[in-house]
């Protein structure tokens, strides 16, 4: 099956494309949208930031709802963000000190600037993953696990969330890498993602798995951030669960069952919102919300000349 592409055209030339990998199935777990290698390797990256949650839930990680949500997401740095982070870590008597994430600067560019206006600069707690450190570190604390060294593959924490990715894909895990945050990374296939992502979705009320869908959807402002494409899906279909990675990753699961990923093979992550948006339509999930976010303006001279879009069938 070949690639989706997704066209950059500028002023009537197509001036740039993106080969995009799909994995999507209805609420029976059949694929409905296929492209491209799907069984293949990839590195989901903070897609995966569920199923990390999900064996923390499961150690006895003592956070709920917007602090649940936000140890799943990969947070814009704004500031109920931050304060979200400081109190899950002030809950296990902890501080930001104790992170060990990169320092960075924050994703959401009002936050950024106001950083900039108060004369601030990166920080631990700034990085987007600080919200799942801070829950690693609960967790840690809740088992009387050792606090130095929760990253290292070895320690029991990651131990367990490699178990977990493991029971959820189906698969085991084929390597393993280090994420940009320095956490473990899990190379697994699209199929498994998916495989994965519907049981978020299809649990039982109160079970782990439900906590935590029902928990990224309640406050899909946590997992990403106010203005964010995964958090605007999330609130115009009611019942859907979105986890996007770098590197162009997305994977998604509704509440019937029905899933799916997608990967921008170059990484490209503007090519990767008009895809999901793609992969939803062929679901028959959509909303008005959709037709902005289906195409992205290519701006000339800051206007609008032309659009990043899927490439129409009839091509």
């Amino acid at each position: 099956m070949s690639d989706l592409i997704v066209e950059v055209v500028r002023s009537g030339f197509v001036e740039s494309v993106h080969s995009v990998r799909v994995y999507a199935v209805d609420a029976h777990g059949s694929p409905v949208m296929v492209h491209g290698d799907t069984s293949s390797l990839v590195s989901p990256r903070s897609s995966m930031k569920p199923l990390q949650a999900l064996a923390m839930v499961r150690a006895g990680l003592p956070v709920e709802n917007e602090l649940l949500a936000l140890a799943c997401g990969s947070h814009g740095g704004e500031r109920f963000h931050i304060d979200g982070v400081r109190k899950i870590l002030a809950g296990a008597g902890l501080d930001e000190s104790a992170l060990r994430c990169p320092e960075d600067l924050p994703l959401d560019t009002e936050a950024l600037h106001q950083v900039l206006r108060e004369q601030g600069g990166p920080s631990r707690i700034l990085m987007n993953c600080s919200g799942k450190h801070a829950a690693m570190l609960a967790t840690c604390v809740a088992n009387a696990w050792p606090v130095d060294g929760y990253l290292h593959p070895g320690h029991p924490l990651q131990r367990a969330i490699r178990s977990t990715v493991e029971e959820l894909t189906g698969e085991r895990v084929a390597a393993t890498g280090v994420d940009g945050c320095g956490a473990p990374l899990f190379f697994v296939s699209m199929t498994g993602v998916v495989r994965a992502f519907r049981r978020f979705t299809l649990a039982d009320p109160g079970s782990p798995e439900r906590r935590i869908a029902d928990a990224m959807r309640a406050y899909p402002e946590w997992t990403s951030g106010t203005a964010r494409p995964e958090a605007v899906l999330m609130r115009a279909i009611p019942g859907l669960m979105v986890k996007a990675g770098a590197e162009a990753f997305d994977a998604f699961a509704f509440t019937d069952g029905s899933a799916g990923a997608v990967k921008v093979d170059d990484g490209g992550t503007r090519a990767r919102v008009p895809v999901t948006v793609a992969a939803l339509r062929a679901l028959g999930l959509d909303a008005p919300e959709l037709t902005e976010l289906a195409t992205a303006p290519v701006k000339g001279g800051g206007e609008p000349v032309g659009e990043i879009r899927v490439r129409p069938a009839s091509q």
